[in-house]
């Protein structure tokens, strides 16, 4: 009578004591060393004067009729309708106190792109080194 060996089936379980096992260990490496590690320390650079408040833009209006309106945010002044040619010359003067301030341009949606471009064109020869668009939230 021949002998019959049991067949050999293959394992499909992982055993993951062992995994566990090390991550405790690390676990415990860590909560021992974290403590012991120093944060480094940042030295700052200081500066001898005040930072300068941000400038008020002025508020270039382009209504549906292609009209502009011009408002001062810094002097808190009103809208004024103003040409183009009076918008050169405003640009001109404010470039003049101060070449860093900034410019925003708010059209109405009825007002063709071309109109938008142009007003910026004015502004980027006028040397106008911040230029922005407004837009309200939805």
């Amino acid at each position: 009578m021949p002998i019959r060996r049991a067949k050999r089936r293959l394992m499909n379980e992982i055993n993951v004591v062992p995994y566990i096992d090390v991550m405790l260990v690390l676990l415990v490496i860590f909560m021992i060393t974290a403590p012991l590690i120093n944060p480094g320390q940042i030295e700052l650079p200081q500066i001898g004067k005040s930072l300068q408040p941000p400038v008020e833009p002025l508020e270039i209006t382009i209504k549906a009729d292609n009209s502009l309106l011009l408002r001062d945010r810094a002097a808190n002044g009103g809208e004024q309708k103003i040409s183009r040619n009076q918008l050169i010359q405003a640009i001109k003067q404010k470039q003049s106190k101060n070449a860093e301030q900034p410019v925003v341009i708010a059209a109405d949606k009825n007002v063709r792109y071309e109109e938008v471009i142009n007003v910026m064109d004015i502004l980027q020869a006028q040397q106008v080194k911040k230029i922005g668009l407004l837009a309200s939230p939805k």
